[in-house]
């Protein structure tokens, strides 16, 4: 089983900014040193709590501290930019760290309205216009100088000797569709979707289109996880996330909460019906338990990877958990 890093790059409540950027470096080293497959971070503007509206910049800092890992976006939100600019700067770092780079798209604002619109001018109509906008970063990337493209004669400088490896990210069949439609890897955001992943993903391997003769459909399941060696601490250390989820829903909140504080958080039973949803889309346990399910959901979903997302309020806490699932999965 091939296990990847999803970072969104929390901000914990008793760090700065520049503390969780150098957190998501370290996290990036482990990585690389326990076997994982690949790097993503993530992108996200003006959202209390995270720390990177920029993954470009963090790839260039970690791909300098890194040697073989692959690292990548998940995601460039695509309709805040024009694909050429894009494809120029994941050209750019798949030059510097040739072979290692992925460049994952999305479609999603990752931050607030007003932040869209101080990004882009007609964000909803750039993700409608996403599926032009995909094949044009396509055309930059691989170089296709033989299509009738509007922009056919135009480079995306520098030129990289392996090119950066295109992946879509979704959670929707419109997603998978559209991944297939392009003959693009397809990435189901498993920890943030209600939506019927098996089907969905089996809709994307039923419809694949590919580009070039060699090209087979892959998938990429990312799934939120916390492990730790026993169940009870594992569901303890959980609870900064969950509380931190439900903070943000509510508006409230600077970071990812401490145990100590996540504990005295005042909840009611609607908050107890919501905690008990989002562990529903977890996975919180022991290795052996996590390794177990994760397993499970590789076959249930028919996935090629899986891509992990955890967070804590201690750095530690995150590292140990990555830690503890490469060892029962890698028999380190």
């Amino acid at each position: 089983m091939r296990l990847s890093i999803l970072d969104q790059s929390p901000i914990s409540s008793n760090q700065t900014a520049h503390e969780a950027l150098n957190e998501s470096m370290k996290l990036a080293q482990m990585g690389e040193n326990l076997g994982y497959t690949r790097y993503w971070i993530a992108e996200h503007h003006d959202l209390p709590g995270l720390a990177c509206p920029a993954p470009e910049v963090m790839l260039s800092y970690i791909g300098a501290h890194t040697s073989t890992i692959r690292i990548g976006s998940g995601a460039v939100l695509l309709p805040h930019y024009k694909p050429y600019k894009v494809a120029e700067v994941y050209n750019m770092l798949a030059t510097l760290f040739p072979g290692r780079i992925d460049i994952g798209i999305g479609r999603a604002p990752g931050g607030s309205a007003e932040a869209s619109n101080a990004l882009s001018d007609n964000f909803l109509q750039q993700v409608w216009n996403m599926p032009k906008s995909v094949t044009e970063l396509l055309h930059f990337l691989e170089n296709d100088f033989t299509s009738e493209h509007e922009y056919k004669n135009l480079r995306a400088s520098p030129v990289p000797p392996v090119p950066p490896a295109p992946w879509l990210l979704g959670t929707s069949k419109k997603s998978a569709l559209l991944a297939a439609e392009k003959g693009m890897s397809y990435a189901f955001g498993q920890f943030m979707s209600e939506n019927n992943g098996p089907e969905i993903i089996q809709k994307y391997l039923d419809t694949f289109q590919p580009r070039t003769h060699w090209q087979k459909p892959e998938v990429i399941l990312t799934v939120n996880v916390i492990c730790a060696e026993k169940d009870e601490e594992a569901e303890e250390i959980a609870l900064s996330s969950i509380i931190w989820s439900l903070q943000k829903s509510k508006g409230e909140g600077n970071g990812v909460p401490s145990i100590a504080q996540a504990k005295q958080y005042p909840l009611d039973d609607k908050d107890l019906q919501t905690i008990e949803k989002m562990k529903q889309n977890m996975i919180i346990g022991n290795p052996k338990k996590v390794i177990k399910k994760l397993n499970e959901l590789v076959s249930l979903f028919h996935a090629d990877e899986i891509m992990l997302v955890t967070i804590t309020h201690s750095p530690e806490d995150r590292v140990k958990s990555y830690q503890l699932i490469a060892e029962e999965a890698f028999h380190i």
